[in-house]
């Protein structure tokens, strides 16, 4: 079943087409939510508040040119955003900087290496300007194409291009000098 159509089944109630549309995009969601927030409980708990709004807002949803992806990213882009400006200032510890409290199903050598490479990559996406970061994010978090980032930041796809283009440029370089 296409996008278009759980979403019409979704705004007609159907609670199985929206369930679907979760399963679907939660994943996606939660990557993009990760790389802007480099916490994956943070990010957990942005994309449970995305389906929470979507569910809210779907009967307003129209497709109008706007396909439901980019809709739906525009709800995570606004949450993270808000996630931001709420967290600031606020001193935490993540559960995922415990790791005496995770469960231990890789090697801690495996599960520590790619903790590092998740780390380093996000602390390099860090250093990037916001606008190549929210590309970044969705294009490769969130696995969009370059039309649905557009519209869901508001954009052309040239803008988009050039700021996809610009970041990978930049992480290169901070790639090769820091090396």
């Amino acid at each position: 079943m296409s996008d278009s159509e759980l979403v019409a089944r979704a705004i007609k109630g159907d609670e199985r087409a929206m369930a679907l549309l979760y399963e679907t995009y939660f994943d996606r969601i939660y990557r993009y939510a990760y790389l802007r927030l480099n916490n994956g409980t943070e990010a957990e708990d942005v994309a449970q508040d995305v389906f929470v709004r979507a569910l809210a807002a779907i009967k307003k949803y129209e497709e109008r040119d706007v396909p439901f992806t980019a809709w739906l990213f525009r709800i995570a882009h606004n949450q993270v955003i808000d996630h931001v400006r709420k967290e600031k200032g606020e001193k935490r510890v993540s559960f995922d900087d415990c790791p005496n409290l995770q469960a231990s199903e890789p090697s801690p050598d495996s599960l520590a290496e790619k903790n590092m490479e998740i780390e380093d990559i996000a602390e390099r996406i860090g250093k990037l300007s916001p606008a190549q970061r929210e590309v970044i994010s969705l294009r490769f978090g969130a696995e969009m194409p370059i039309a649905e980032v557009a519209i869901a930041l508001g954009k052309s796809q040239g803008t988009v291009k050039a700021l996809q283009y610009n970041a990978i440029v930049a992480l290169r370089k901070l790639m090769s000098s820091e090396k």
